[in-house]
């Protein structure tokens, strides 16, 4: 086969679901069982995959579409379960005490409590959580669901306390000759948490403007105004938070390592930024919200934000702030407790409590479940809690449950059809072909030369957007990128520099992730929308792939150089742009003008 009708037939797969997903705006349910159906059969009659590897990758993909299911019920749970309870009333009251401006409301539940999150558990999870919070206090299920992708980049490398890290490039290069030849004397694990400091820097450099993004975004598309300039308005508080949780995060990953950066940025940045937002410090002069409800474009509500969420009068005391926080501060504690500890996370992960089987069909495949591991087992745990700790009616509860299997349901066929699609491809390699990824990346890689640094962000991304993993991303590319990088030419310190733009690419890659956007949509009710989610969040990834490329290049020519230059023009020329675009403002009709925002 030729490169050239490999490199076409390895792109069908994203091309198929770009084009019915993005450009088309079908459903998630309709591309992925296209794009299901196109990956299978070109990796039997084309790539001469064997039956049973598509088998086994098909079963191991349906696996994990269930666990990933198992997450987003109990987040959904967890939430339903604080409606009943009047826990949300007393949170959304919280945070209007702190500003009402949804501005920084969406910083510090997305960009930092989200942080705090990823930090700790990874798994799409600050999006499954974070998300129907948003909702919960007001936001549009659209827009909570975009800014909760967004931040799912700079905190994501690592996530897991480390797992994209310590396992997704400590696997791809650990026990390689090459890499052993190229650093020589310099010993792996110190040339490993080498490469983490590279990560955190690139991401601290880029990510301190993802909160303006975040700002911006989010009055561009849910303001009256349509206005990107409107949430730029409010510079002072995003970049404060920027710098809030980027400082303590490079620090942390190269004074202690990839294990802690996002979750302990996370808490830095929460303990700094909200008593300044209570203080007044940073905050914007004017206050932004939303449109009044009742002009909401129909695309913007969910099956649950459709719903109304203005709180009944308030008749004695509200529930204490503290103790609405409660449930989540426990989620927090668990998720920590459990990847930290190892006497716990020994327990959980145990063969007593894992279920799989290690070669399906005869594949090699392998596939297996640590239920108890997993954040929906926690999620569900503090449900359960709450009823005693909000001192609820049983059958409250019982309604929680029920809207929750609802939810979980709508959401359940394109996940199960999305994951199993990404299995086969990541596992298509033949006797004469390699995978499909690797085919692509080793085209680009072809094409670029020299200039490879600039594409190597775009490959891991690639690599998530496909896998749903920055970690997966990292295992399958990591070699591949220090190879590319030892053959033209950069050495061991240049090498660790690319290995890096690929973690940082993959991280980036999670704000488009199909499985990530159909997760975090179905937590809100959002279904058959995910295209124009993608859509919208296209613009800040493709703000931190160049300036990931720009910054990598830079650091590679050494010393000041003009790439530098590029680095900080280009920021600017985005934000710039998206400033002189502006959208159709929104306007109600004349009988629902009078209808309160909230």
């Amino acid at each position: 086969m030729s490169p050239t009708l490999s490199f076409i037939l390895a792109l069908l797969p994203i091309a198929t679901v770009f084009l019915l997903l993005v450009v088309l705006a079908r459903s998630a349910r309709l591309s992925m069982a296209v794009a299901y159906a196109v990956t299978a059969l070109t990796a039997l009659f084309f790539w001469g995959t064997a039956p049973e590897v598509v088998a086994g990758a098909t079963v191991n993909g349906l696996v994990t579409a269930i666990s990933l299911l198992f997450i987003v019920f109990g987040a959904i749970l967890l939430l339903y379960t604080l409606e009943e309870s009047g826990g949300i009333r007393s949170i959304r009251l919280g945070f209007s005490r702190i500003s009402p401006d949804r501005r920084v409301q969406a910083i510090i539940i997305a960009w930092l409590f989200g942080a705090l999150i990823e930090g700790a558990s990874g798994f799409g999870t600050p999006a499954a959580i974070a998300a129907p919070l948003l909702v919960a206090i007001g936001f549009p299920a659209m827009a909570a669901v975009m800014i909760t992708l967004i931040i799912q980049s700079t905190p994501v490398s690592f996530g897991a306390v480390g797992t994209p890290i310590l396992v997704g490039v400590n696997t791809g290069l650990s026990d390689q000759p090459l890499v052993q030849s190229t650093i020589g004397q310099v010993g792996y694990m110190e040339y490993l948490y080498g490469i983490a400091a590279n990560v955190a820097m690139i991401h601290a450099l880029i990510g301190v403007l993802i909160p303006l993004f975040l700002a911006g975004m989010l009055t561009r598309f849910f303001g009256t105004n349509r206005s990107f300039a409107e949430g730029l308005k409010a510079w002072k508080f995003a970049l404060f938070a920027g710098v809030a949780f980027t400082v303590p995060y490079f620090l942390i990953a190269s004074l202690l390592g990839p294990e802690f950066p996002s979750l302990l940025g996370g808490i830095i940045g929460l303990m700094i930024v909200i008593p300044a937002a209570r203080r007044g410090w940073f905050l914007p002069k004017d206050n932004f919200d939303f449109p009044p409800r009742a002009a909401w474009e129909e695309s913007w509500n969910g099956d649950h934000s459709a719903e109304t969420h203005e709180d009944p009068p308030v008749h004695g005391r509200v529930m204490h702030t503290l103790r609405a926080w409660t449930p989540y501060a426990i989620v927090v504690a668990l998720l920590v407790l459990t990847r930290t500890v190892p006497e716990i996370k020994a327990l959980l992960v145990s063969p007593a409590v894992t279920l799989g089987v290690s070669d399906l069909f005869g594949s090699g495949i392998g596939v297996s479940v640590k239920p108890l591991y997993l954040p929906g087992a926690i999620l569900i745990l503090v449900s359960l809690l709450t009823i005693v700790i909000h001192k609820m009616p049983v059958k409250t509860y019982g309604h929680a449950f029920n809207s929750s299997v609802r939810t979980m349901i709508k959401a359940a066929p394109a996940l199960l059809l999305a994951v199993p699609m990404v299995k086969v491809f990541l596992n298509s390699a033949s006797e004469s072909m390699a995978s499909m990824p690797i085919v692509l990346a080793e085209s680009v890689a072809t094409a670029a030369g020299d200039a490879w640094s600039l594409f190597a962000p775009t490959i891991g991304a690639m690599g998530a957007f496909v896998a749903g993993s920055n970690t997966i991303s990292n295992m399958m590319f990591s070699l591949f990128q220090f190879s590319t990088a030892e053959q033209i030419g950069l050495g061991a310190g240049g090498a660790a520099i690319v290995v890096a733009l690929q973690a940082v690419g993959g991280a980036a890659g999670n704000m488009i992730c199909v499985h990530n956007v159909v997760a975090a949509s179905a937590t809100v009710g959002l279904v058959n929308r995910e295209g124009e989610i993608i859509r919208k969040v296209l613009v800040p990834l493709t703000y931190y792939l160049v300036q990931a490329g720009l910054i990598g290049t830079a650091l590679l020519a050494g010393g000041l150089n003009l790439w530098w230059l590029a680095a900080v023009i280009w920021p600017v020329l985005v934000l710039g742009g998206m400033s002189l675009k502006r959208g159709r403002a929104v306007e109600a009709k004349p009988s629902q003008a009078a209808v309160p925002a909230e």
